[in-house]
């Protein structure tokens, strides 16, 4: 009888059933009701979840134009809440009936480049904001481990911005970082993965800050589709990787097995960017600090590519007599009047437009590949047997091309700083000469791809090549590099 009698009530005074009459209430059409316009409704069912009052259901139709089933809607005890509206992900899937027969709006794809139009204030007078040089004083020299001296390296090239997750064998650096940073007005943020890391890489570097991150193999191999975002929307950053041993987790011993990841395999798409490999703690500081202004010279990512050893050694190491101050650039994504408009982004969604990016980070590549080759020649000059090796193996092959020249063997050691790219210039120049070229390297093989990829395209016939090499964590010996040069060296004679 109560029941009878309220909605009774409401229906006379126009409140929706339910309402006590001591409170007042909306009319049951001040609210528009939802209507599902099916061929943008996939049939995820978070309306049904959000509907307080069970007014939707799973469909049972599939819908022709779409192929998906989308749900069912039964308005007869709908209030009007607008829940399942705000539930939808899918835009114009659930409407109000109010704006039934109106178009749809302008949910269309666009370029974010075209979306506001040219600039409309120009950038600083002057362009970028230079960077300022600061004379250091004298300093004695330091004792670090290869970490340590990336990280200063860093702080030197004007890094205060710091990203990563640990992992052994390169979390040294970033806790040395984790401890200075905040007392120079900077940052270190663990990130929650190495996704995230290279994340906050890309919207700090598209800022204009210098910024990096310490990684090893399998947290680089997640990084890889931020990298090619990176490089997408030529955003600079540093990564340095201190290599372990693979495949999968492997373990935390010195591999080079991420020269092909570094060289040819950084994300999706038409990537690449400079790989320096350093061979000692010092470096490890130098290269590094070269890293930051290369990463802003082409607007592109730097890799700094060192081995499980490398990272973890002690060495001697030099502070430079400068330090720099980093500036802004003028497409930095900065939020002030002067950067308005500016825009960092890796998609392009027509065809042509894309092309022509490539188009335009092909000349880039190609200026890098001209420009960028370094190389360190230890007895060179009249090397018969050329060995080549990089990171910590070279300093084993530099000690055996000793050993090798004290018994009368013409031997020399070619050491790639750049892997990419490769110094073939260099090399080109000491191929006359040399009658047998020895790879060394801790690892299957990547570092000698990188030489015949080298030689192929620069249309040099090399002489033969052979190799040492050594996997798993397990660098080679001296003795083992020594034994390979006299076994060419008696095939020559």
């Amino acid at each position: 009888h109560f029941r009878a009698t309220h909605a009774q009530f409401c229906r006379a005074e126009g409140l929706s059933w339910g309402c006590h009459p001591g409170y007042p209430a909306m009319s049951e059409h001040s609210r528009p009701k939802p209507f599902l316009d099916p061929q943008y409704c996939k049939g995820c069912l978070r309306c049904i979840e959000a509907c307080p009052k069970g007014c939707i259901s799973p469909g049972t139709e599939i819908n022709p134009a779409t192929g998906l089933v989308p749900v069912s809607l039964h308005l007869e005890n709908c209030t009007g809440c607008t829940l399942c509206l705000q539930a939808c992900p899918e835009p114009y899937g659930l409407r109000l009936e109010s704006e039934r027969g109106q178009p749809e709006g302008d949910f269309v794809l666009e370029d974010p480049a075209k979306l506001f139009g040219e600039k409309c204030v120009p950038n600083h007078s002057e362009g970028d904001l230079p960077a300022d040089v600061i004379a250091l004083p004298p300093c004695e020299p330091m004792v670090l481990k290869g970490t340590y001296a990336s990280a200063i390296g860093a702080l030197l090239a004007g890094c205060r911005h710091v990203f990563g997750y640990p992992i052994t064998p390169s979390t040294e650096g970033a806790e040395l970082m984790a401890k200075i940073l905040p007392k120079l007005d900077g940052a270190f943020v663990q990130a929650v993965s190495e996704v995230a890391a290279v994340n906050m890489m890309y919207g700090c570097g598209g800022a204009g800050l210098p910024c990096m991150t310490f990684t090893s193999s399998p947290g680089f191999s997640l990084m890889l589709e931020g990298v090619s975002y990176m490089i997408g929307a030529e955003v600079p950053g540093v990564f340095v990787n201190i290599m372990r041993g693979g495949p999968g987790l492997g373990n935390i011993a010195p591999e080079q097995a991420d020269i092909k990841l570094a060289c040819r395999g950084l994300g999706h798409g038409n990537t690449r960017a400079i790989v320096l490999a350093p061979s000692t703690p010092q470096e490890m500081l130098d290269l590094t600090r070269d890293a930051f202004a290369l990463s802003f010279r082409y607007r592109n990512p730097v890799i700094v590519l060192g081995d499980g050893y490398l990272g973890q050694m002690t060495g001697t190491v030099r502070l430079p007599a400068t330090m720099t101050r980093p500036g802004l650039p003028a497409w930095a994504v900065w939020g002030d009047k002067a950067h308005r408009h500016n825009l960092i982004s890796s998609i392009s969604l027509s065809e042509t437009d894309l092309e022509a990016h490539n188009q335009h980070l092909n000349r880039k590549y190609a200026a890098i590949a001209t420009c960028e080759q370094r190389v360190d020649c230890h007895r060179c000059s009249d090397a018969e047997v050329l060995v080549v090796a990089c990171n910590t193996p070279a300093r084993m092959a530099k000690g055996a091309v000793e050993l090798a020249r004290e018994r009368g063997v013409r031997a020399g050691l070619f050491r790639p700083v750049t892997l990419w790219p490769f110094p073939i210039q260099a090399l080109a120049e000491l191929l006359p000469e040399v009658r047998q070229i020895i790879v060394v390297e801790a690892g299957p093989g990547q570092l000698e791809d990188e030489l015949r990829l080298a030689l192929s395209y620069a249309n040099v016939p090399p002489p033969p090549i052979s190799s040492v090499r050594r996997s798993g964590g397990i660098l080679p010996s001296e003795a083992e590099i020594l034994q390979g040069i006299l076994a060419a060296e008696e095939v020559l004679t």
